[in-house]
């Protein structure tokens, strides 16, 4: 298993190695001891998630905040994803900024997402079908968004905008600098 640092500090990649002969694939896609030897830090998973989606339907940017915060490590089984991190921890050195990875049945990538951040993806293929782990159970309550095309934010989504297929609810969250319910950097979520 091999973690690639990204530009912004926290959000991992993950490459799994795969295990390939004449009869198929095999791969390990999570080992707690060796994501913990890298972060440092513990993560106790508690709750899987799978979703299944047409080309064009994009999902966020969402996120908990605390004491509901999530961790997400985040991956595609069918298809292809653009999965995008966006930095919202206020005094962050990166604040507003984001990472946008290529995820895959192909490439068996996964992205490491930590407290902190708002989460994203647009499917690139029908028929996708993208799992993740989160290590706090959902919270409507604590349940936030910030809007997917915030120009401030500047994310290239790899798809014309008529093509996209949003929730009501993903068409209407504010725009980062509208919103308060944000994190504060240098604050430890992982204790509360």
């Amino acid at each position: 298993m091999k973690f690639i640092p990204t530009d912004i500090a926290d959000v991992i990649v993950i490459e799994p190695k795969v295990h390939g002969d004449s009869r198929g694939y095999f791969v390990e896609t999570f080992r707690q001891n060796k994501l913990e030897a890298f972060l440092g830090y513990k993560v106790n998973f508690c709750q899987d998630n799978e979703s299944k989606s047409s080309k064009g339907v994009l999902r966020g940017l969402h996120y908990q905040l605390a004491p509901a915060a999530q961790t997400k490590l985040v991956r595609v089984i069918q298809g292809r994803v653009l999965d995008v991190a966006v930095d919202i921890r206020k005094g962050s050195p990166t604040f507003g900024k984001h990472v946008a990875v290529e995820l895959s049945a192909e490439n068996k990538r996964q992205l490491f997402i930590p407290r902190g951040f708002a989460h994203a993806f647009v499917v690139l293929e029908d028929d996708t079908v993208f799992a993740y782990k989160v290590d706090n159970y959902y919270s409507p309550q604590n349940d936030r968004g910030i809007f997917f095309n915030d120009e401030a934010l500047g994310i290239d989504w790899m798809l014309n905008s008529d093509m996209f297929n949003l929730s009501d609810k993903d068409k209407n969250q504010p725009l980062l600098n509208e919103t308060d319910d944000l994190f504060e950097y240098g604050v430890d979520y992982y204790e509360q």
